[in-house]
């Protein structure tokens, strides 16, 4: 990414632990927060501040000092797919929801946590922002209240194959490859992500229009750091 979109500062701070290539961070952005992004391995891509670093050791020694935290503590071992068909595999992925969940709260800061597992408080599609993916995602919040948005009954189908037939649909599927499964720039375009082509990074990556309507109401609600 060349250059920033616009956006209207509000002179607030997110933490975005997990932070990947940056689907949630520039949600937030839009919304108007500063960011720093974390993550365990190297994320070249991610167009904000970085820190390679243990997300649940950072958000303990640096976390209070943000107006927001947001979490995307990795989903693998309470997937569906690890808890029924790949059971097995379930152990090599950890489980850092508990342990990132009470190192937030040590902190004494609102928080978003998105993950599998996470408490529902707000559930989001892609449908609900007129984009083009079935992407449902949990959000826990904490130290504010959310507004939901209604979601109304899917229209169509996904695009590509299912069960030897091929079917045609206004959404695409941003996950796994062949099988009519979405382009790298098709689902560039159905998330609202144009700074990674990475596909590993597309098919994990929250649609910034989700965090952005979130970030939004959190900055109406949050008290500011002060600083010392």
């Amino acid at each position: 990414m060349e250059r920033l979109p616009e956006r209207e500062p509000n002179g607030l701070t997110v933490l975005d632990l997990c932070c990947c290539s940056g689907g949630a961070s520039m949600g937030y952005w839009l919304a108007g927060f500063d960011v720093l992004g974390v993550d365990i391995a190297p994320r070249p891509n991610y167009p904000f501040p970085f820190v390679q670093a243990d997300a649940v050791s950072y958000v303990r020694e640096h976390g209070h000092r943000f107006d927001l935290l947001h979490a995307s503590w990795p989903c693998q071992h309470r997937a569906a797919i690890t808890k029924g068909t790949n059971r097995h595999l379930q152990d090599r992925y950890p489980d850092l929801l508990p342990k990132g969940r009470e190192a937030m709260l040590s902190t004494g800061r609102p928080y978003v946590i998105e993950t599998t597992g996470c408490r529902p408080d707000v559930v989001l599609c892609g449908t609900q922002f007129g984009l083009p993916i079935l992407r449902h995602r949990k959000f826990e919040v904490h130290g504010w209240f959310p507004m939901a948005l209604p979601h109304t009954r899917h229209k169509g189908r996904v695009r590509g194959w299912r069960h030897g037939q091929h079917y045609e649909g206004e959404y695409v599927a941003a996950y796994g490859k062949g099988g009519g499964k979405a382009t790298v720039p098709e689902m560039q375009a159905a998330l609202g992500i144009d700074w990674t082509d990475v596909h590993e990074e597309l098919t994990e990556a929250i649609p910034p229009a989700y965090t952005q309507f979130l970030g939004e109401q959190a900055a109406q609600q949050i008290v500011p750091v002060l600083a010392a």
